[in-house]
């Protein structure tokens, strides 16, 4: 690794590697928080449509209030200090700016942000993995065209699942499976924001309960956040979906090995290859000892007797017959690491992941019974979870992305735990998100579904 070196070579020579942060939310903060103390880093500008909200958070993240109190851009690009405003077009227009993180959240604010950014041939990191599992691919294929990066964000467990995989097929390993841990029990699909705080009470003691985004936090427990990263690693790896989804199933750091491996070999996958999320909590909710809740891991086979003989020997969590063998990392700090991915953008013109296909998606499911007219309120809300789905299934039958399920109106009755499809909805065509998932369909289409 020598990225901090090339930092600082930067710094060095007068030109530290200028970034415009749009979204001054929690992960925006983090890296803030890391970015005033990175040599060679200067965050010329933050974009957030509450400025007020932005300095707070520039206040929570150490930043001394000088250091953002430039009056324009212009004026933050000359004096090394930051431009706090709400304009997100003029800070990707601004020249001088090498690269753009995108932390919104939102997926057509995402991808018109992405867009914007790719015409100005600045570099985005890609906070936002909603706008990555709508439309990543095609994203990452113009950015290559336009000759700049398009990369998923370091410290987000999806980049870093990425990097396992990489480094597994760099030594020459099979990949069996790879994802992350997460807390799962079945009946958590259901969960809405009103219902959350049932769950979240049990492991969590968050004591100011207005502090936090109910509905966010709702997103990481229904299923759907799970979802929507690992089709961002099934895009960016070729990696796969299994063809019903994510089936979460139970497992320790120390189980990884033996449970993410295909079930002719007495695991729980129905093929080697794919994406899984292991669950913190076995299926009557009892904590699982070593689990790897907040960790990311990848499992590998060993195709020689010597490589296996090696995982023995240097404690690389084999399974029980010697065959696979397990590689996690504990934990994930998502902004407080993000600036690995701003220097490998802007100094080595590397992703730390990218989409290179459409495989995966995630697709609107059913809470509950909906009715004709009910309009749906989008990832984390009342209406639906994202299911991880093969894209070629979604494809075939016309599916709903769940990345478009927000402010929609249904046109039709949809049963619990269905599928919802393009036609079941009222949509805007002429919607940045919807033409933008439409151009992503056409170019990539999807290859046919791998089954087992």
């Amino acid at each position: 690794m020598n990225l901090s070196q090339k930092l600082r070579a930067r710094e060095a020579a007068g030109r530290p590697v200028t970034v415009g942060l749009i979204g001054a939310g929690k992960f925006g903060a983090m890296f803030l928080a890391q970015a005033r103390l990175t040599r060679g880093l200067h965050v010329a500008g933050i974009a957030d449509l509450d400025v007020d909200r932005a300095r707070r958070q520039l206040a929570a993240a150490g930043w001394e209030p000088e250091r953002s109190t430039a009056d324009s851009l212009d004026d933050a690009l000359k004096s090394r200090k930051t431009h706090v405003g709400p304009d997100a077009a003029a800070l990707i227009a601004r020249g001088g700016i090498e690269v753009i993180i995108e932390a919104t959240g939102v997926p057509a604010a995402g991808i018109g942000h992405a867009l914007a950014a790719i015409a100005q041939r600045k570099h985005v990191v890609m906070v936002n993995v909603e706008a990555d599992a709508l439309a990543g691919p095609l994203l990452a294929a113009r950015a290559k065209a336009a000759g700049v990066v398009y990369s998923l964000a370091w410290g987000d467990q999806p980049a870093l699942i990425c990097e396992h995989v990489d480094w597994a097929r760099t030594c020459g390993f099979k990949v069996v499976a790879a994802g992350k841990g997460t807390r799962y029990e079945p009946h958590y699909h259901a969960s809405t924001p009103d219902t959350v705080w049932d769950i979240l009470d049990k492991y969590l003691s968050i004591s100011d309960r207005g502090s936090i985004n109910p509905k966010m936090f709702n997103s990481f427990v229904d299923g759907t956040k799970s979802a929507i990263e690992m089709t961002a690693v099934c895009n960016a790896t070729g990696l796969v979906p299994q063809s019903d989804g994510l089936r979460f199933p139970p497992a320790s750091r120390f189980e990884l090995a033996g449970v993410c491996r295909p079930i002719a070999d007495g695991g729980t996958l129905e093929q080697a290859g794919v994406t899984e999320v292991v669950s913190s909590v076995d299926r009557q909710g009892r904590d699982v000892p070593h689990h790897l809740a907040l960790g990311t891991y990848v499992v590998v086979e060993g195709e020689t007797d010597y490589a296996r003989r090696c995982f023995r020997e240097y404690a690389m969590l084999p399974d029980a017959s010697g065959r696979y063998a397990a590689l996690y990392r504990p934990i994930h700090m998502i902004g407080l690491e993000l600036g690995v991915s701003v220097a490998s953008a802007a100094l080595r013109g590397e992703p730390t992941g990218a989409p290179t296909g459409f495989r995966s998606d995630v697709v609107a499911t059913a809470k509950r019974a909906l009715k004709q007219g009910e309009i749906l309120d989008g990832e984390g809300g009342f209406c639906v979870w994202g299911r991880q789905t093969p894209a070629p299934r979604s494809l075939a039958q016309g599916l709903l992305p769940l990345g478009l399920a927000h402010g929609v109106t249904l046109t039709r009755d949809v049963p619990e735990g269905a599928a919802l499809r393009w036609s079941d909805v009222a949509i805007d065509t002429t919607d940045i998100a919807v033409r933008t998932r439409r151009d992503m369909e056409a170019a990539f289409g999807a290859a046919p579904e791998r089954r087992p």
